[in-house]
């Protein structure tokens, strides 16, 4: 029998955070990896320098041209590109009277229109092959909201409605869309939100962490990365193949009350 060829994943936003983990994880389990960020990846992301099946791209995905752009060397790379994971964002935390327009137009291109986009640009390979796989990291900010946050939260509810879509569109041709919805993660973002979240409400970064984002989490607890890569594993897998259209909570309880 002829060996099957590894299916090739695209993950943005994979220079740190829940993007090097998705990349560290799916390395391990097989899969080709072209990643993409606008910053350069993380030194804890080690991958073989001579790794083939490893490809990174520079991008700043704000920039419309840059989704067509990683699609096109993708499948001059590997030929097809199966999975697309939807990771790449950035918070910004202030109050909507003084939310700046230039920083709200960033956060829907970088969170929602680059999605919308790269969804467009790979979906005729995976209806030519008949089978893909899109997971969209959607935020609990995707199902509630928080004060301060109003282009993060619009462009993940956003997420959402696109989800939902590509999900009908796609079921006849064999390809699934789903999202994974996170409470707190331990990555550089949320790092800085704590940062922010203190210099905004005017307290400590320790009340932060007790008194804002974990308020809800009836776990008491940050996420760790690799339970968001474990659940997008299994999305990618044949044993998911009738799982679409569904928004995942890894939120710790927080819509449950």
């Amino acid at each position: 029998m002829q060996k099957q060829q590894p299916k090739t994943v695209l993950i943005t936003g994979a220079a740190s955070g829940i993007g090097a983990e998705l990349a560290k994880s799916f390395f391990e389990a097989g899969y080709q990896l072209l990643l993409t960020d606008i910053n350069e990846p993380d030194s804890q992301i080690d991958f073989p320098s001579s790794d083939k099946s490893v490809c990174f791209v520079g991008a700043d995905l704000a920039e419309e041209s840059s989704c067509k752009e990683i699609v096109e060397q993708g499948i001059a790379r590997f030929g097809t590109i199966d999975i697309l994971i939807n990771n790449a964002g950035f918070q910004h935390v202030s109050p909507v009277e003084s939310f700046s327009e230039q920083i709200w137009h960033k956060m829907i291109a970088v969170m929602l229109t680059a999605p919308f986009l790269l969804t467009k640009h790979v979906w005729p390979g995976m209806k030519q092959n008949g089978w893909g796989r899109i997971i969209n990291i959607g935020s609990i900010h995707s199902k509630v909201a928080s004060p301060n946050k109003v282009g993060y939260i619009s462009a993940k509810h956003g997420l959402i409605g696109l989800t939902k879509t590509t999900a009908l569109e796609g079921g006849p041709l064999g390809i699934t869309v789903n999202a994974i919805c996170p409470a707190y993660v331990r990555t550089p973002l949320v790092e800085n939100q704590i940062e922010a979240q203190a210099e905004t409400l005017g307290i400590s970064k320790q009340d932060v962490i007790s008194d804002v984002l974990l308020k809800s989490a009836v776990t008491g607890s940050l996420i760790e990365p690799s339970e968001i890569s474990s659940l997008v594993l299994d999305l990618c897998s044949e044993n998911a193949k009738s799982v679409t259209g569904a928004s995942w909570n890894i939120d710790c309880g927080w819509t449950a009350q």
